[in-house]
């Protein structure tokens, strides 16, 4: 892997931070979201201070040889705890309970690092190595220790986000559940890389060469991993928007049929506001549902009491549920409505009785309802051929 294997995944890195900075600002005592910063940083600051470019130039800057070995390596250590306290605040809990075991994690993995800083101040590294340090120095006193150290760190927190993601993943569903096998995958890719760099090792420990694992597998091991995971934590926050945008789109177009068919009995001359096209689709259900409530104010005193309970039993009979055939009576109502307030345009139909509204009180759901039994109803359908007009 050159420089640019390595600087690539950092720089979109840094911009994924950029994008949660400004939330960050705004909502700083967020647990979660200081966890998903964190690890953001972290495994920028990784892919950057490992490729073998910048090893060269922090050694160079330094003075001091092979100082980027234990950089990265603390870097890899923190990077890991990151992730643990990340799934940590995640999956939430009781806060006194979360903040408890993020702060053990945290704890643990500083020890670590000031072990992994402290064994390499104690042992001697004269020959700069940009690729192959683990395994040129496998067998050097406080190195050799410093080596083995850092990697089984970075292989008990992959061990513990595969079964603490796989755990998790069989109690829940949809986007979340998916979002956390796409994790496990990255980590067991994590595992592998841990995997090769320990036989590597322990090659050199035993008198063999098996540096090739560690220098030219074990790097893509880890930049897979580190992608495919970094793709699990996105997918469930991006997907489930996603979802719920298209939710709302939907529950837009739901309603066109209900808000066309009050549209018809609107007094001319009402004035009709105009959503700019780049309008939230939020906004724009919020408006459809206020003009729907106006058109039912306006056909009030046409709606027809008897022929939605006429509507309703013939909606039972032909086996709709409860909510179903409740939808069908309104919306016959509504069709009938328009229809006798189509034939009188002059308004001149004049109730001296309270004014008969639909009962909407459960909101957009009813609303969804009673459009679709609008479009689909045979009920409706007749009520429409029935009334005059």
């Amino acid at each position: 892997m050159n420089g640019k294997d390595y600087y690539i995944p950092a720089a979109a890195m840094a911009v994924s931070l950029a994008f949660k900075l400004p939330a960050l600002r705004h909502n700083w005592r967020d647990p979660l979201l200081r966890s998903v910063v964190a690890l953001l940083t972290l495994a920028g600051a990784v892919f950057a201070f490992a490729a073998p470019p910048t090893i060269a130039a922090v050694n160079r800057w330094t003075g001091i040889v092979n100082v980027s070995a234990p950089l990265v390596y603390c870097l890899i250590t923190a990077f890991s705890a990151s992730c643990l306290v990340l799934m940590v605040n995640w999956r939430g809990g009781p806060p006194e309970e979360t903040r408890r075991v993020s702060h053990r994690w945290i704890l643990g993995y500083g020890v670590v690092v000031v072990a992994l800083i402290v064994l390499f101040a104690l042992g001697e590294t004269p020959v700069e190595r940009l690729r192959d340090f683990d395994t040129y120095y496998a067998n050097t006193p406080y190195i050799g220790h410093m080596i083995a150290l850092y990697l089984l760190a970075h292989c008990v927190a992959a061990a513990v986000m595969v079964v603490l993601c796989w755990r998790w993943s069989l109690q829940v569903r949809g986007w979340l559940r998916i979002g956390l096998v796409i994790i496990v995958v990255g980590y067991v890719f994590n595992l592998s890389y841990d995997a090769t760099k320990m036989i590597a090792v322990a090659a050199r420990w035993s008198g063999h060469d098996l540096d090739g694992l560690s220098t030219f597998v074990a790097p893509p091991l880890a930049s897979l991993g580190a992608l495919i995971s970094a793709m699990g934590f996105v997918v469930p926050l991006v997907c489930q928007r996603l979802s719920d945008h298209w939710q709302t789109w939907a529950t837009y177009r739901r309603l066109g049929p209900l808000w066309h068919e009050v549209q018809i009995s609107a007094p001319s001359g009402t004035p009709s506001v105009q959503m700019a096209w780049w309008s939230a689709a939020e906004l724009r259900v919020i408006q459809r549902e206020s003009d729907i409530h106006d058109g039912f104010l306006h056909l009030g005193p046409y709606f027809d009491k008897g022929l939605g309970d006429d509507a309703y039993e013939s909606a039972v009979a032909a086996g709709a549920d409860e909510e179903t055939a409740r939808a069908i009576s309104e919306a016959a109502m509504v069709a009938a409505a328009v229809r006798v307030r189509s034939a009188d345009p002059d308004g001149k139909i004049i109730e001296e009785d309270e004014e008969t509204v639909l009962d909407t009180a459960d909101g957009p759901r009813d609303l969804l309802r009673i459009s679709d039994a609008l479009r689909h109803s045979p009920v409706v359908q007749a009520v429409r051929r029935e009334v005059p007009v």
